[in-house]
């Protein structure tokens, strides 16, 4: 199941739960994996530094957080967004919001699947599957 909150901020992501939620399926099946848990939290720029700071001891401002809950071929997890951090993204890359926040979400669960972003290599890689499961969200 996937689970929308939110934590210090006011957003309002009803209108799009059920589409997204069916998107990240087919993502993750793409992959050879099912959908477990997985919450997904839009928060302020200041609560996700705090999470950042707390769990992963890393003392910076960051548009998402993906923790890994995951077990075989299941994919759980928590995905906690900064809407702030969102928009103003979506300003210095000339995106709409939804298209940001859209690419932020998958980032997330792609991570859930085994994907990482540490190295040149593999940032490139997760840019693009971002852009195929960006192609395939309706």
């Amino acid at each position: 199941m996937i689970s929308y909150c939110t934590e210090d901020c006011s957003y309002d992501y009803h209108g799009y739960r059920r589409v997204t939620s069916r998107w990240l399926r087919k993502v993750a099946n793409g992959y050879g994996k099912r959908i477990g848990d997985i919450s997904i939290v839009f928060c302020s720029d200041d609560y996700l530094l705090q999470v950042n700071r707390q769990y992963l001891k890393h003392d910076f401002y960051t548009d998402v957080i993906t923790f890994d809950y995951c077990d075989g071929d299941t994919v759980s997890g928590d995905i906690l967004i900064s809407v702030d951090t969102v928009l103003a993204n979506s300003v210095t890359y000339d995106s709409s919001f939804p298209d940001e926040l859209h690419r932020v979400i998958v980032h997330g669960l792609l991570h859930l699947i085994g994907f990482d972003d540490h190295t040149q290599e593999q940032t490139e890689k997760m840019r693009e599957a971002e852009g195929n499961a960006l192609a395939i969200f309706a």
